[in-house]
């Protein structure tokens, strides 16, 4: 049997290249929102549903990561409660509106990042517009590659209705091998990470060119960790429930 790991792998690592190379101009537009949006002290609010929300755990209280986040959520969306469920709740029409007016969405100065891989379900399509007619960017961290090839459930697609569209160059399907015909090994999740970790290192780069300290976690199992973790806990909390 061929060796069939290492090849893979490099195919990943092309995917991932291929990405930031694709999306660089995009990447500095949605950075430069995502870093107007802390500065008028906004929240950069994430979501997505299924294993689009493995996006929005990597977004939220994490190590490294931007501490002024509220990520989205219900718990019919995550395949942890029930698959079949997840499935036809991020297809419902109105949650998005139910979601965001219980997170005390604002508008305004506001962001919105939106991880969805088809983006074709009423959920990522209604929080993108909603949130676009209350004045916020909204960013869309999605495929429209895979969106062309899906059943257009809420009549357009996250693309379409995002201000600024992150490209993860996934195919229709996720799959990634084997190449001719795949069948396995996601490619989304790993887009997604990689994606935002890219714009974490532009809104470092952001804060540190305009001489300002950007809102950072520091890792919990560190010395001084907590500590250092109080300031944006005591900041956010109020605004952010689960920092509380």
């Amino acid at each position: 049997m061929p060796e069939t790991g290492p090849v893979h792998a490099e195919q990943t690592l092309t995917h991932l290249r291929k990405i930031g190379a694709h999306n660089a101009e995009s990447l500095r537009a949605a950075a430069g929102r995502l870093f107007a949006a802390v500065r008028a002290d906004g929240l950069v609010f994430t979501a997505g549903a299924g294993h689009s929300l493995a996006g929005v755990m990597e977004s939220f209280y994490r190590a490294g990561g931007l501490a002024a986040v509220r990520p989205l959520y219900h718990p019919d969306l995550l395949p942890l409660h029930g698959t079949v469920a997840s499935t036809m709740t991020e297809r419902r029409s109105g949650l998005a509106e139910e979601v965001l007016t219980a997170a005390g969405f604002r508008g305004g100065t506001d962001a919105l990042v939106v991880f969805s891989n088809s983006g074709v379900n009423a959920y990522p399509v209604e929080l993108a517009t909603l949130a676009r007619a209350a004045g916020s960017t909204v960013i869309s961290i999605t495929s429209p590659a895979a969106s062309a090839e899906a059943p257009k459930r809420a009549g357009s697609t996250l693309a379409e209705q995002a201000e600024i569209v992150l490209d993860t160059l996934v195919p229709g399907g996720d799959a990634s091998y084997p190449a001719a015909a795949p069948v396995t090994a996601p490619l989304s999740s790993l887009a997604n990470a990689f994606l935002w970790n890219m714009l974490l290192v532009q809104l470092h780069d952001l804060a540190t060119a305009a001489g300002i300290e950007l809102p950072v976690w520091r890792s919990a199992n560190t010395i001084g960790g907590d500590e250092a973790n109080a300031a944006n806990i005591k900041h956010y909390g109020e605004r952010v429930p689960g920092l509380r």
